[in-house]
């Protein structure tokens, strides 16, 4: 189930860039650079906060590891299709 959620959360990310992407472009250019740090700097604290919290919780220290294994992964790879989609 923490695995299903995880996803969840990596894809509204990655569709909150897109859409936001895709207004800020629009209606203001200039500031894409700021909205690119702001939303970096949102989804950081979003998986590591995430990725904290199951840690805490987790049933044992293997459990933790490979949570955190995988939703590296993850982030990464939804950084590369955000970035791909949109640069």
């Amino acid at each position: 189930m923490s695995y299903v959620l995880a996803a969840l959360l990596m894809t509204l990310l990655g569709v909150a860039y897109v859409k936001g992407y895709d207004v800020v472009k629009r209606r203001s250019p200039e500031h894409l650079v700021h909205f690119y740090l702001i939303m970096a700097t949102i989804r950081m604290l979003l998986v590591a906060t995430a990725t904290v919290l199951y840690v805490f919780l987790a049933p044992s220290r293997e459990a933790a590891i490979q949570f955190a294994a995988v939703i590296l992964i993850m982030y990464a790879v939804m950084m590369a299709v955000t970035l791909s989609l949109r640069h």
